[in-house]
């Protein structure tokens, strides 16, 4: 069976031949470079070096030489800028505190600290303060606060909406229009438009990691605290965010057309690992409506699936997601509150795509023993997999410290064990 028609049978709930397997379609379905470089090792890849298309949180581009060997069905299609502002162009060798040699954007400017830490520029621009940060002997760059002194009176929600986000230039729109058009007709990868655009208050976003000096209110903690007591300023940010991306949407859709199978929407983060972040009343007020009016547009114009990430305990949060016309859900944390694969399966299994939640990357994949791994994994296979609806994914990035014996059975056990044919069987054996 072809990868385009494995993932479209199951994100509309219909059995393949077996579990879909995506790897580094999304920027939150990746890996990181430091444990990519040694799963190539094993895959016995030593051609060349591993280009990290995300200097956030360093995941490496998923080659085709790699996909292929593993049966991961997915392409991403996404714009060739980072989170940090500047274009994945013109490479340069950089260095891992592991020692893995990587290449990286031509376009960061950083700076080695007298401690060791490894700072870098928004934009590449030095004129600017730093943005983000890598400690000494670490893995990812960390973003670095840049909270102005706040005066209650110059907040302006529609100058923090203009610093942050833009509409698609021709360039951008020429370019996805290329690539989606090039993978389309000459592979048969399921496309995943990475769009972003509903990302309401997404963290990583909401501090400005690409902007030279972020105006408004961006440290985390104070951005929380607004939801409730600067609501209507964060409101109107959403307001102003909403009517430019709903241009973009409309835009993106005349350059990729149904190319693309699912849609990513956002990947702002409603539950903790204990419970939700904010109240669902909150969320039915500022969020709900927004999403619910782009969810409707993009299935009233497309054949896309929409794709929403949101870590941690999404329980209080899954009904209301459905009537505003989620179709997948991502990470799956099933080590959070009350996300047992069984009780998502059960209550929600027709209603979402669970695209995620294949294995724990909090204890299992980066702490237990392969057999638990093989064990956990094919567990989550025959649960989640039932009557489809599942794309198998970590739970979030796969982290550099995960031992490449636990990675190794991991990727073996979807290949072995995920048809749907030893599924059921394992099934009527329960």
């Amino acid at each position: 069976m072809l990868s385009r028609e494995r993932i479209r049978l199951a994100i509309n709930h219909k059995e393949a031949d077996r579990i879909p397997l995506d790897l580094g379609s999304t920027l939150v379905t990746g890996i990181e470079a430091s444990i990519y470089a040694k799963l190539r090792n094993i895959l016995g890849i030593s051609k060349g070096l591993i280009k990290v298309y995300d200097p956030f949180q360093m995941l490496a581009e998923v080659e085709d030489e790699v996909k292929q060997l593993l049966g991961v069905d997915t392409y991403g299609i996404q714009l060739p800028v980072t989170i940090f502002g500047y274009k994945n162009e013109n490479w340069k060798k950089f260095k891992m505190f592991d020692g893995t040699n990587i290449l990286i954007s031509g376009n960061i400017e950083y700076d080695v600290l007298k401690n060791g830490d490894i700072i870098q520029y928004p934009k590449g621009d030095r004129s600017a303060p730093p943005s983000g940060k890598m400690p000494k002997r670490g893995y990812y760059f960390d973003t670095i606060i840049r909270q102005e002194p706040i005066d209650e009176k110059k907040l302006d929600p529609k100058e923090w909406v203009e610093q942050t986000y833009s509409l698609y230039t021709d360039e951008d729109l020429e370019y996805l229009e290329k690539i989606s058009k090039w993978y389309y007709e000459n592979t048969d990868y399921s496309l995943i438009g990475n769009f972003w655009g509903a990302g309401f208050g997404d963290i990583a976003i909401v501090m400005g990691p690409h902007i030279l000096h972020p105006k408004g209110i961006r440290a985390p903690e104070e951005w929380y605290m607004s939801l409730i007591t600067r609501k209507q300023y964060i409101k109107e940010i959403f307001q102003y965010q909403f009517e430019l991306q709903m241009k973009n949407l409309k835009m993106y859709k005349q350059a990729v057309q149904d190319r693309i199978d699912v849609i990513v929407m956002g990947g702002t983060d409603f539950g903790s690992q204990k419970g939700p972040f904010i109240s669902p009343n909150l969320y039915r007020e500022v969020f709900k409506p927004l999403h619910k009016t782009m969810n409707d547009w993009v299935h009233k114009n497309t054949n896309w699936k929409t794709f929403y990430h949101t870590c941690g305990s999404n329980v209080d949060f899954l009904d209301d997601f459905v009537s505003a016309g989620i179709d997948i859900l991502n990470p799956v944390q099933i080590s959070a509150a009350g996300m047992n694969p069984d009780f998502l399966k059960k209550n929600y299994g027709d209603k979402f795509v669970f695209w995620g939640g294949g294995v724990d990357t909090q204890k299992t994949l980066p702490f237990g023993t392969p057999e638990n791994v093989k064990e956990e994994v094919e567990d989550n296979m025959r649960i989640f997999g039932k009557n489809g609806g599942f794309v198998f994914n970590t739970v979030h990035n796969i982290q550099a410290t995960v031992p490449v014996d636990n990675l190794i059975t991991m990727f073996k056990t979807v290949r072995e064990k995920g048809s749907y044919d030893y599924l059921k069987k394992q099934s009527l054996e329960k």
